[in-house]
């Protein structure tokens, strides 16, 4: 089922979502309902708050572009993407390389607005899975900035509160637009 994308401007999109302490046949529905919403606004991730939803649950498939990353890991080993998507991931856990990249993104949830985000180019991430278990992905690439992105999206962050100042200004009254 294709579920509206919260917009800009919604509280929900501002709030620290509560964790999943129970994975429940209703929330494995609601995770493909979230895939199939994604799919449906060609989106990269989604994050629950973005449905409209305070949980940490988020999606992310970027299989689209299997170039868009130069390694992958699964608890240690090298992995496919197309073996991982669309990851889905509860209770994320994220530790950040040191080297930092600006990279044009947007957000499903903000129409219409890109810009571009400084954000560690490798990531760790300890994602629990739906099915209980808890997998460490290592991966750099579009991969980790997306998984990042989402992860924010679960902490109250958008995107463009990690703006540089020029950026902000450019886009503040597309925002005030957008908000009101």
């Amino acid at each position: 089922m294709i579920l509206p994308i919260t917009q800009y401007g919604n509280p929900i999109l501002r709030k620290k979502c509560k964790p999943v302490s129970e994975v429940t046949d209703e929330i494995r529905a609601f995770a493909q309902n979230m895939v199939e919403t994604m799919v449906e606004a060609q989106g990269v991730g989604l994050a629950a708050p973005q449905v409209d939803r305070d949980l940490q649950l988020a999606i992310v498939d970027v299989s689209h572009d299997p170039e868009c990353i130069s390694y992958l890991k699964i608890d240690g080993e090298e992995a496919e993407l197309a073996d991982v998507m669309p990851l889905i991931f509860i209770n994320p856990e994220l530790e950040f390389g040191l080297n930092k990249e600006a990279s044009t993104e947007g957000c499903l949830s903000i129409d219409g607005i890109t810009a571009p985000v400084k954000r560690p180019t490798e990531i760790t991430a300890r994602l629990k899975q739906l099915d209980g278990s808890v997998i460490t992905v290592e991966t750099d690439g579009l991969l980790a900035r997306a998984i990042q992105h989402e992860v924010d999206h679960l902490n109250g962050i958008l995107f463009t509160d990690r703006l540089s100042a020029a950026s902000k200004v450019s886009i503040r009254r597309k925002l005030k637009r957008l908000g009101s």
